[in-house]
């Protein structure tokens, strides 16, 4: 088992502290769901932890091996999902899937996976949302990185591909550790070991939806 240990996280814009002196940790074989309403800062927390946003204050370590900030992204021992696509929309998937794995097996992998023979010949930018979304998920799950960032998976994409999505990653957590954050509360409940809620710049512990109500976050 390997273990992420985020520490002493602070971040503010200004004099508006998003996250304060926040601990996290996850390790490979569990999903970890963290919650927060809009401009509570949970893409702020994951973009911290990947280092492409500078926080005020942050320790990372991994089995307890520091790693500076700066150099997360060059470890290749944590991935990140962004809300944002992050592939080229010009090419077609049965290009872009070399760019990842320039190896013929691990291409395999992935060409051969559920659901991608259908929009192998596609262009990126002309897949739907849940086409979109699960290959990139697919493409992360299968870095060889032991930690993922997963900045909504679920948004907005249809049934059916987060079906797919959520069984990747029931298969992939056997070997590594994930941290999720999406609106689309039931999806990631239905995935995670532990979830947290980010609140006044906080992570409270939740154990399912009622804290979810208590705390605020739903309403009953």
């Amino acid at each position: 088992m390997n273990t992420l240990n985020v520490t002493n996280l602070s971040k503010s814009y200004g004099k508006k502290m998003i996250v304060n002196d926040m601990d996290l940790r996850c390790s490979t074989g569990e999903i970890i769901g963290v919650f927060g309403s809009n401009g509570t800062g949970k893409s702020t927390l994951l973009q911290c932890i990947f280092g492409t946003l500078k926080a005020n204050e942050i320790r990372i370590t991994i089995d307890d091996k520091h790693i500076v900030p700066r150099n997360v992204i060059s470890s290749k021992q944590i991935g990140y999902l962004p809300q944002d696509s992050f592939l080229p929309k010009g090419r077609k998937v049965r290009e872009v899937i070399p760019l990842v794995f320039p190896n013929g097996d691990d291409q395999d992998r992935i060409f051969y996976a559920q659901g991608i023979h259908a929009i192998e010949n596609s262009k990126v930018g002309k897949l739907s949302m849940g086409e979109l979304r699960y290959l990139e998920v697919l493409l992360l799950c299968h870095l060889k990185h032991r930690f993922l960032l997963l900045d909504e998976p679920f948004s907005m994409i249809q049934p059916s591909y987060k079906e797919l999505i959520k069984g990747l990653l029931f298969r992939v957590k056997k070997e590594k550790g994930i941290i999720v954050t999406d609106h689309y509360y039931e999806d990631v409940l239905a995935v995670s070991d532990r979830n947290m809620l980010l609140k006044n710049g906080k992570l409270l512990v939740v154990e399912g939806k009622g804290d979810l109500i208590i705390h605020g976050y739903l309403r009953s």
